[in-house]
């Protein structure tokens, strides 16, 4: 048994943002079957440094939730140039309040959980008179302090998987805004390394990275070569490039980037473009 990870077996290793009892965790269970071995890591950027200095096999990210929208640490990690990505899973994140046993609803002064947990939750927290909601860094490593508190006026926002590993008590379940809350996630691997994901029998999207001149009508002229070709888009989001006030887009698109018709597309949004990066083509999830 790995003193890391508390996993056994010979199965991949698989690094995500978090602790052991996270939503991400369930992601990784989710994508790569119960032979995985889940590898906690604490920020983003540590998840890429694993995955980069071969501690792992795999890397998982977050990219966006269907409550909170985009997720813009793992798109400042994926800028770096130096993953690929080769796989999506959209997991659903039903949120539990947790804490010890004994502890009631009406008592409880403090909630802790992720910034984003907490975003997804604001209606049932509203609910709770006089209970402050404060943020930390992950939602099993909420769990994972309430428990080490021991105090039945705390509890944490969390999965109901972190109760049985830190053996807290859940005083309420699906507490998020919405039943249909949902996360995806991005498996990745080095840019070199030789993992493909399976192309035969799939839908398959392609992600890529464009960076644009700071002018007029910049944007357009790199997405009108894939309306131009049918291609649909399905995801666009802007991020700090590397000067003030100019912009690397992340563009997902409905096909992949290895059809003729990807292949037209892009390169004539390489002409248009200050700099353009194939960051993978991967199965659309259908779990």
């Amino acid at each position: 048994m790995s003193a890391e990870d508390g996993y056994t077996g010979a199965g991949p290793r698989v690094a995500f943002q978090g602790e052991l009892g996270a939503f991400s965790e369930e992601a990784v269970h989710r994508y790569f079957g119960e032979g995985v071995r889940p590898i906690p890591r604490r920020e983003f950027a540590d998840v890429a440094r694993s995955v980069l200095e071969g501690e792992v096999d795999f890397g998982l990210l977050p990219i966006e939730n269907t409550l909170a929208g985009s997720v813009v640490g793992s798109y400042d990690v994926l800028a770096g140039g130096e993953l690929r990505i080769i796989g999506e899973v959209i997991t659903p994140i039903h949120h539990c309040v947790l804490g010890i046993p004994g502890a009631t609803l009406p008592e409880l002064t403090r909630v802790i959980s992720h910034p984003v947990a907490l975003m997804q939750c604001t209606r049932f927290l509203r609910t709770l008179d006089g209970a402050e909601a404060v943020a930390v860094y992950d939602t099993a490593g909420a769990a994972k302090e309430i428990a080490d508190r021991g105090d039945p006026r705390q509890a944490a926002i969390a999965a109901r998987r972190a109760a049985s590993r830190y053996g807290l008590a859940v005083l309420a379940e699906n507490v998020e805004d919405r039943p249909d809350n949902q996360t995806r996630f991005l498996v990745v691997v080095p840019r070199e390394t030789s993992a493909t994901p399976p192309r035969q029998g799939s839908s398959m999207k392609t992600a890529v990275l464009v960076e644009v001149a700071n002018q007029p009508g910049a944007l357009l002229k790199i997405l009108s070569p894939l309306a131009d070709r049918g291609i649909n888009l399905s995801k666009l989001e802007s991020r700090p490039a590397g000067e003030p006030w100019t912009y690397r887009f992340f563009v997902e698109f409905d096909e992949d980037a290895e059809s003729p018709a990807a292949i037209d597309a892009l390169a004539e949004v390489a002409s248009r473009s200050v700099g353009l990066q194939i960051l993978g083509t991967y199965p659309r999830w259908t779990g």
